[in-house]
């Protein structure tokens, strides 16, 4: 447990800091999650909408410190790749 006031204090940070982090990933996650359905539901339309709307979500983890970098770019990539596949 936290003795010094400083430390206290970062606990606290901490705890607040784990609350948001976790409401960003979820996030990032619904959005992942709704490009791999128009995905497999075959729409070509509504996978490269759903994947627009996700590239800036993601990024938006890598900069605020919740996902790495080349996380992203990795998982990006695959999405891209999915989608372009159903596209043709």
């Amino acid at each position: 447990m936290a003795n010094t006031p400083q430390s206290k204090k970062r606990a606290r940070q901490n705890e607040r800091r784990n609350d948001i982090n976790k409401a960003r990933r979820s996030r990032i996650r619904t959005f992942i999650r709704k490009v791999e359905e128009a995905i497999a539901s075959g729409n070509a339309e509504n996978a490269v909408a759903a994947l627009r709307a996700a590239q800036p979500e993601m990024a938006r983890g890598v900069t605020k410190g919740v996902l790495h970098k080349n996380t992203v770019a990795r998982k990006i990539s695959r999405l891209a790749a999915r989608v372009k596949a159903i596209a043709a």
